[in-house]
């Protein structure tokens, strides 16, 4: 018997210090641990955003240019270039750039700084047809101006300001789904910029 009294008492020891190191270790645990894990996903997620296309838009014409040859106020002879320019827009916001706060006491994500829009217009030029002469022959320095035209003509038939308003709608529309986690949390989105207006979050 006194012989098993030794490994009960040293099991009894070891199991007064385990429980004592956890009942420590609780004592200066936080509790705030709910409030850090909410911050880190937020965080998180607003990192992984960066440049986005938030509007595009698609147009195409067709444009007929006339070279004509005169003599004596008379028409002797005409060429035409028919070119055919599809123009792609785009509206897009580089959220790199956006700087932005999360409040993890109160609650909040606030937006202190929203980039502006960037707008990128590219058209491209075809030569669909062309009719030559050996009277008055299309050079290559016609055929740059008409491509040079076509092209000027496209950038100018975009509305810059329709884009940038319907950008900005789409823009609102894809923070809300970017901040469904920080509503999900009970987060508010507060907007400082004063950029989206009425649209606030």
């Amino acid at each position: 018997m006194r012989n098993l009294k030794v490994p009960i008492a040293f099991l009894a020891g070891i199991t007064l210090m385990v429980i004592l190191f956890f009942s420590f270790k609780s004592c200066f645990t936080p509790n705030n641990k709910k409030e850090t894990s909410d911050y880190y996903l937020i965080t998180n997620q607003i990192t992984k955003m960066n440049k986005m296309v938030v509007m595009e838009q698609n147009t195409s014409e067709i444009q007929k240019t006339k070279y004509s040859y005169t003599f004596m106020g008379a028409e002797m002879t005409s060429n035409n270039i028919i070119t055919y320019t599809k123009t792609n827009a785009q509206v897009s916001y580089d959220l790199n750039k956006m700087k932005m706060e999360v409040d993890s006491i109160n609650k909040k994500v606030i937006i202190k700084e929203l980039p502006d829009p960037e707008i990128r217009i590219t058209p491209s030029v075809e030569i669909q047809s062309m009719d030559d002469s050996f009277v008055n022959r299309i050079t290559e320095k016609d055929i740059k101006n008409v491509t040079q035209k076509a092209k000027a003509s496209a950038v100018k038939s975009i509305d810059q300001n329709k884009l940038r308003s319907e950008g900005k709608t789409q823009l609102l529309e894809n923070l809300n789904n970017i901040f469904v986690l920080a509503k999900a949390l009970n987060y508010k989105i507060e907007d400082q910029t004063g950029k989206l207006g009425v649209l606030g979050l």
